[in-house]
């Protein structure tokens, strides 16, 4: 007897009668990425609200597609399988809200059981949709009629603008509020939110016009004007016309926030204050580190100064032994003297003192002093340092002479100090418009091919008492005080400083300046029919001469070495185009400038050349010369430079200029007679020393009553310069110049006054000003400075 099986086969109409008979909604779907339905009955469809062929045209059976416009209820359905399944449960349920047909939301339950059947390799689940709407919102609505609740409750449909319409609310909501607001039963948010309140509803704008949970924060004013911190816990339980209806549960949180805000603010005034503590104890240990150095930086030349006295003192009679102690006696004296002006200065900026002076400057003057500053270092070194100009049409603006110098001082002194023998330093000058009218913007960048700096020292470079710390730099002395000063500075006019930098592969300062514009052209007229070649191995600086040439009407080529040089001025004077002038610069690799002007003068005969140079001509004028040079310019080259040689040297007109040689301030002083007045015997013997080496008579008053004794009893004209030193007893510099003045001669009105001080800042310049005085001298005087100073003001009188 064959066994008789245990199924009973079900006929597939019979199998939807039976699912039909259930009066619930199951469906048959895979566990795959779609969950994708193979079977429904009717009961689904009438839940979902769809027809079966409009779902099935519509949404292919996919209800990942069915819920595409709400993701967070289809990933809270995603997430309940995965769970389901990587708990091995065999089925899964889940309470959540589902999108009719027509955009009504319903709350479903659904039951889903996972079956040992498969279709296409995908596992298969059979699902029980039941309707739990009304009784989820029976239950959430209950909290309206409980006068037991810790808060408030209403009841709103929320529209597209954030209009919120109230329907019903608790006696609670009503009191706080005020009942007679609510008759309309219409509200906006701005009706019951202080200004900072709209930013919380705007922040959840979002997720409550999606009919999302909110959680938040407000804090509003109450009918009787309290003010109260609210916590809003909001949940959608309806949809009207499309539009969310939201229960909402107030809970006054007043005294909780109160005391969170103010322990919010009591921390951030706590880690304010150790902020602050830690900025204080950063800059202690830097100022402590400061005076640390400073005490071994100013011992160290002191020491010097001092050992090297006794041993000249020791040996009088060995004259060389003396001149070399002397020399390092100089060294030193400058290097203490450049420690105590940085530590003054920065003491000015840090108290606010510092006063900038509005002076005429010459940018060719200002450079040249650089230039003559700085070149006997960078000659220690054998380093190349040139200066290059591009695009600079004005010459002539109004600015601080005295701190633009410092500040360019300042980093060519730490290219200078961090840049090994036989490197190489340049500054580029580039002019630009900076839309201002009368204004021009500078850009002053100084390169060098030095030791560079670490990326994280950068960020401190500018930082008082800050120096970068390794085996490159611990020899170099300094107070780290420099770069803080050069950057207070700039910002003190009104620029920007930058600094790009890599180890071992150099550094680049660039300094924007606006200045204001005192002249429209340095040059005026032109220079028709005239022929000039140029010769220099700096190719931006050919380039740059000739376009200045160009500008001036002039017909210019040029050439980058001295070969090519003699054989441009040898073909031109083939072809019956002589050049009517020959612009060589000095120290050109293969044929120098002096080599080159020797063939040249053999060549063309009396063409004037002309050598330009950023070094100091003296030690080459004689044998320049001898070789026929007719003059020298000084590098860089601006267009009064040019304009001025070629005046002087082509045209043969009188061309008096800083740039071309003879036209410079005086530094012989014979015949020339001085009044100094000064109360210290050690500065009267130095300042006597230093004229009287140069040729001058020099009369001596001890203070300033004196001062005024003795011009007035000299005969007029007399003195040609008076040398005031400002703090004395018995009558200070200042008053005994304006007594001079008003002596009522013309001498006495016309004759140089120059001050002379310590004190170097801009408000005891204007005072010297003020009392008509005619310049200021820092002291400690120096041969250089002293001879370049006196010689401009003999050479304007």
């Amino acid at each position: 007897m064959k066994e008789q099986k245990s199924d009973i086969p079900v006929k597939g109409y019979e199998y939807d009668t039976l699912m039909n008979m259930l009066h619930v909604s199951v469906s048959k779907h895979l566990l795959d990425e779609h969950f994708t339905m193979v079977w429904a009955n009717d009961f689904y469809y009438e839940t979902i609200g769809y027809p079966k062929e409009e779902y099935e045209a519509l949404f292919h059976n996919r209800p990942d597609l069915y819920y595409a416009e709400e993701p967070r209820l289809w990933n809270e359905l995603v997430g309940a399988v995965m769970q389901a399944i990587g708990e091995g449960r065999n089925g899964y349920s889940i309470v959540t809200r589902m999108r009719r047909k027509g955009g009504e939301y319903r709350w479903i339950q659904i039951a889903a059981t996972f079956v040992d059947e498969y279709i296409d390799g995908y596992q298969v689940a059979y699902s029980v949709m039941t309707d739990v709407d009304d009784v989820m919102r029976i239950k959430q609505e209950q909290s309206v009629t409980y006068d037991n609740l810790p808060g408030f409750v209403a009841k709103y449909k929320v529209e597209k603008d954030l209009h919120f319409t109230l329907i019903e609310a608790n006696g609670r909501f009503l009191d706080f509020f005020g009942k007679d607001s609510w008759k309309n039963e219409e509200y906006s948010v701005s009706r019951e939110n202080v200004e900072r309140n709209i930013k919380a509803f705007e922040a959840h704008r979002e997720e409550l016009l999606a009919g999302e949970p909110v959680h938040f924060m407000v804090n509003m004013r109450s009918c009787s004007g309290k003010e109260a911190w609210l916590q809003i816990n909001a949940d959608c339980v309806d949809w009207q016309g499309g539009d969310p209806v939201y229960l909402v549960i107030y809970i006054d949180v007043t005294d909780e926030t109160e005391l969170r805000e103010m322990q919010k603010k009591l921390e951030r005034q706590a880690e304010e204050l150790r902020c602050a503590l830690r900025q204080a104890e950063e800059a202690s240990r830097a100022k402590s580190d400061f005076f640390s150095r400073m005490s071994h930086d100013i011992r160290t030349p002191m020491n010097a100064i001092l050992g090297m006295r006794d041993i000249a003192l020791a040996h009088l009679d060995d004259g060389e032994k003396v001149r070399d102690c002397l020399k390092k006696i100089g060294l030193s004296g400058q290097h203490l003297l450049g420690l105590i002006n940085d530590v003054l200065d920065m003491s000015k900026i840090e108290n606010g003192e510092m006063v900038l002076r509005s002076d005429t400057v010459s940018l060719p003057e200002e450079l040249e002093n650089i230039v003559t500053i700085m070149q006997p270092q960078f000659k220690q070194k054998d380093q190349k340092f040139s200066i290059r100009l591009k695009e600079v049409v004005h010459e002539q603006f109004l600015s601080d002479a005295l701190r633009l110098r410092q500040i360019f001082l300042n980093i060519l002194s730490n290219a200078y100090k961090f840049t090994p023998c036989g490197g190489s330093i340049t500054m580029d000058v580039r002019e630009t418009v900076s839309g201002q009218p009368d204004v021009a913007l500078f850009t002053f960048a100084i390169t060098d091919t030095g030791v560079g700096m670490q990326p994280e020292f950068l960020t401190h470079i500018f930082d008082a008492f800050s120096r970068e710390r390794d085996s490159r730099t611990d020899k170099t002395e300094g107070t780290g005080l420099g770069m803080a000063i050069t950057e207070k500075l700039v910002e003190l006019l009104n620029g920007k400083i930058e600094v790009q930098s890599r180890p071992q592969k150099g550094t680049v300062f660039c300094v924007t300046l606006p200045l204001k514009i005192e002249e429209a052209s340095p040059c005026g007229g032109t220079f028709p029919n005239l022929r000039v070649i140029v010769a220099d191995d700096d190719v931006v600086m050919c380039e740059y001469t000739v376009e200045m040439l160009r500008h001036l009407g002039i017909y210019a080529d040029w050439v980058d070495c001295g070969e090519k040089m003699i054989q441009e001025v040898r073909e031109a004077k083939r072809r019956g185009e002589a050049y009517d002038a020959v612009i060589l610069d000095w120290k050109m690799p293969g044929q120098d400038g002096l080599q080159t002007a020797r063939r040249i003068r053999r060549i063309c005969g009396e063409v004037p050349i002309l050598i330009i140079s950023a070094y100091d001509w003296s030690d080459i004028e004689k044998e320049a010369q001898d070789v026929g040079v007719s003059g020298f310019l000084t590098k860089p080259v601006f267009a009064s430079t040019l304009c001025s040689g070629l005046r002087k040297y082509v045209l043969g007109e009188t061309a008096d200029g800083p740039e071309t040689k003879g036209a410079g301030p005086q530094r012989n002083f014979s015949g020339k007679r001085f009044l100094l007045v000064e109360d210290n015997l050690l500065n009267q013997e130095v300042a006597v020393d230093l004229l009287t080496d140069a040729g001058a008579e020099v009369d001596i008053a001890c203070d300033g009553e004196e001062g005024v004794r003795v011009f007035a009893g000299s005969a007029e004209g007399t003195y040609d310069m008076v040398l005031m030193d400002i703090q004395m007893p018995v009558m200070d510099g200042y008053t005994a110049a304006e007594k001079i003045r008003a002596l009522g001669r013309e001498d006495a009105r016309e004759v140089p006054i120059l001050a002379m001080t310590a004190d170097a800042f801009a408000e005891d310049i204007a005072a010297a000003k003020a009392a008509e005085m005619d310049g200021h001298l820092a002291k400690p005087l120096d041969e250089r400075t002293l001879k370049r100073e006196i010689g401009k003001y003999l050479l304007k009188k």
